[in-house]
């Protein structure tokens, strides 16, 4: 028996199976609801109304309120179709179209930055145009021969020359339409030396690539001019696999389930191709002379770009397919760009460290620098890079994506809603805070939460282990049906009709959080016999990162106590890191031998970070001379250190 299930505000309608699950409904009908654990019955965030209908609630109503479950909510994860239904996406369970994604640095400066790390418009694909002379009885050579001919004359060695069948069966057509003057794409790899593509004429000036970055919440594109270097347009939005789960791991998980690879796959290519679609139309490009991409992300990241099996990325001692992946046209995954276009991706490092930091190192410029610097890139995970021009160490600290919203019961991304902005009174204990858009609040998002765990600290409200204290008498401190929470916005207030808490639940995942990347810090330094003393420079990379306000930052003790000027945000390295790879042969070769240099401390299995760990699982530290600032600061406020 089929059942008919229709989702609101998008009035999206599907037909699924009786006792068809609710979340595989709504993923079939194309519409969105966050879900962290991409539907594995876990988190808790997937709440949907049955506004008209039947379902089998399951497991649901351990992860509601009472008043949510009298309002008529459910988890679409537990829940069994069994009738038509009517189902609403509330607010809260909705990804909103406004949303701050770091894109990177102003399009206007990036070239410039290229140029300072030694980079240069000598791309690793070349256009040239020749002008061939025509056969004659007397010169009577075969069309490709000729071809090779003119290309030597040029100055290519063209003693290695390939081309692909299908381009060979389009030469002789485009150089007689051409009037045997064309214009040839081409790139060396080794000794060979390959023509990618051939046009009719002179088209030198309209070559065109993308830079891509692969992210796990979002993905980041640069069209570009490739003669120019210019970004012509850039575009950013949530990465579709999301609805899959909200980490690599669970992603991983997915990847090994029924077409779970190939649809992962499709998610985040048919995200660049929309992009990559839209940056065209707006500027006049002809996706055709659309012929280079070089993409940067994560290690699972990559796996999935390229539809390759990542699960023995999260199975002991943790190895990754590649870290280094060849070149592959972008028909192969599905590009609708030149059909001989290149796809490359930056190299990866190890298992947790991928091409998205190479990028980022390469951006920092910390590989050619005399001093040693840190190098953190904050989204998802927290990966890490120690070292100089003489050495590089790195790590990934699974950090967990609870500053992207997950296992905070209202976190959420940086999105139209979300409180970014904290200050409690030290006095009266009330709130004030600012919410991006300046709408009424629907959650929390990672900003916020640094701030709110950073103020309910100094001013009282939680104790050094993150526990709140009902003492104090605050009117914004209750007791809930999971213990004690904190009252960010009263009912009145939001957008979604209820209280805005922060749970101590949420505060110990956060704690949890910070001191994963804190520990991250401490164990490389310590793998060094270093302490952070020795630290010239800290850079933060990252869409998260970018947001951070350091001085909350260290307060929570996710940041070291280092002076306010080490502190460099960098942006999206990973985009930009991508750009030069993109424009630049050398700077390509440049990211290469940086992955090549970074040795990976694998964290899960050292005895020194779980020792690191515990010890940062207190606000900020179980040492708090460690953070004079603060300890400082609440001397100052007089609260007992």
């Amino acid at each position: 028996m089929k059942r008919t299930v229709t989702f609101l505000p998008d009035n999206a309608t599907v037909s699924v199976d009786d006792n068809a699950n609710l979340y595989k409904a709504v993923k079939a009908a194309g519409v969105y609801v966050l879900s962290s654990c991409g539907g594995k019955g876990n988190c808790g965030k997937c709440k949907v109304v049955i506004k008209e209908g039947t379902v089998e609630r399951g497991k649901s109503n351990s992860y509601l309120s009472s008043e949510e479950i009298k309002r008529g909510y459910v988890l679409a994860c537990h829940s069994q179709v069994k009738s038509d239904l009517i189902v609403e996406i509330p607010q809260e369970s909705r990804m909103q179209a406004k949303h701050k994604i770091a894109t990177g640095a102003r399009t206007e400066e990036i070239m410039k930055l290229m140029q300072e790390a030694g980079g240069c418009l000598e791309s690793r694909i070349s256009r040239v145009y020749l002008e061939i002379s025509p056969p004659t009885i007397d010169d009577n050579i075969a069309d490709y021969e000729r071809l090779r001919r003119a290309l030597d004359k040029a100055g290519f060695d063209a003693s290695h020359l390939h081309m692909n069948y299908l381009v060979l069966t389009k030469l002789p057509h485009v150089l007689r339409e051409g009037n045997w003057k064309v214009t040839v794409s081409a790139f060396n790899v080794g000794a060979v030396l390959e023509v990618l593509d051939l046009y009719p004429g002179e088209t030198t000036r309209k070559r065109y690539g993308a830079a891509v970055d692969i992210g796990t919440t979002t993905v980041v594109v640069y069209l570009v001019d490739m003669t120019t270097g210019r970004v012509l347009g850039t575009s950013s939005t949530y990465n579709s696999q999301v609805k899959c789960g909200d980490d690599v791991i669970t992603r991983i998980v997915y990847a090994t389930e029924r077409n779970g690879l190939k649809e992962l796959q499709d998610l985040v290519v048919t995200n660049i191709n929309t992009m990559l679609g839209e940056l065209a139309e707006k500027n006049n490009v002809p996706p055709g002379m659309i012929d280079y991409i070089v993409a940067a992300g994560n290690t699972t990241m990559t796996h999935l770009f390229y539809g390759i099996d990542p699960q023995f990325i999260r199975e002991e001692p943790y190895i990754p397919v590649a870290t280094f992946f060849p070149l592959i046209r972008g028909k192969s995954i599905g590009f609708r760009i030149d059909p001989q276009a290149m796809v490359y991706s930056m190299p990866n490092v190890a298992s947790y460290v991928g091409g998205d930091i190479t990028a980022g190192v390469l951006v920092s410029q910390i590989h050619k620098q005399e001093a040693v610097s840190l190098f953190i890139d904050i989204g998802t995970n927290g990966e890490i890079v120690l070292g100089n021009k003489d050495w590089l160490v790195t790590a990934a600290c699974s950090a967990g994506p609870a500053f992207e919203g997950s296992g905070i019961k209202f976190g959420m991304r940086a999105m139209e809603g979300a409180i970014e902005e904290v200050e409690i009174s030290p006095k009266t204990y009330e709130v004030n805070y600012r919410v991006i858009g300046d709408v009424k609040p629907i959650g929390i998002c990672g900003s916020g939460m640094i701030d709110i765990l950073a103020e309910m600290y100094l001013c009282g409200v939680i104790d050094q282990k993150g526990k709140i204290r009902e003492e104090i008498g605050s009117k914004r401190i209750r007791r809930g049906e999971n213990g004690l929470e904190y009252v960010l916005a009263w009912r009145v207030e939001s957008a979604i009709n209820k209280e805005i808490v922060i749970t101590e639940a949420d505060l110990d995942n956060l704690i949890r959080a910070k001191a994963a990347i804190y520990a991250g810090f401490a164990t490389l330094l310590s793998h060094m016999s270093m302490g952070f003393g020795d630290v010239h420079k800290l850079y933060i990379a990252g869409g998260f990162g970018r947001y951070i306000d350091v001085e909350r930052a260290i307060t929570i003790g996710m940041l070291p106590d280092l002076p306010v000027d080490k502190f460099q945000f960098l942006g999206n390295t990973s985009i930009m890191g991508a750009y030069y790879g993109l424009l630049c042969d050398r700077l390509r070769h440049e990211a290469e031998e940086i992955a090549k240099r970074m040795t990976y401390v694998e964290l899960s299995v050292s005895h020194s970070f779980m020792d690191e760990y515990m010890s940062a699982l207190f606000l900020p530290h179980t040492n708090l001379n460690a953070f004079p600032t603060v300890k400082r600061e609440l001397e100052e406020r007089k609260r007992p250190v």
